[in-house]
C-alpha cells in the first residue's frame, strides 16, 4: 500500500489515542477499543473538513476501560 500510494502511515502517541478514545466517549457515549482510539486520534493531522470518514469501530472499549480510568483519571 505504501509503494502504491493508496495508503498514508502516520504515528501517534499512547497519549494522543488515549484523549482520542476519552473524546469520542464523552462526545458519542461510545466506549472504543484502545486500537480503534489510534484511528479516531489521527483527525487532529488530516485535513478532512468537510468529507464523509467511515471507522469500524472494532473490539469493546468495556475491556479497556480500566486503563482508561488509569490514565485520564477518570
Amino acid at each position: 500500500l505504501l509503494k502504491s500510494k493508496r495508503a498514508e502511515f502516520m504515528s501517534i502517541t499512547d497519549s494522543d489515542a488515549m484523549l482520542a478514545g476519552l473524546e469520542v466517549s464523552k462526545l458519542e457515549g461510545i466506549i472504543p477499543a484502545i486500537e480503534t482510539a489510534h484511528a479516531f486520534s489521527v483527525f487532529d493531522k488530516l485535513n478532512i473538513k468537510g468529507k464523509i470518514v467511515v471507522i469500524n469501530l472494532s473490539g469493546r472499549g468495556d475491556k479497556d476501560l480500566e486503563t482508561y480510568i488509569k490514565w485520564g483519571k477518570y
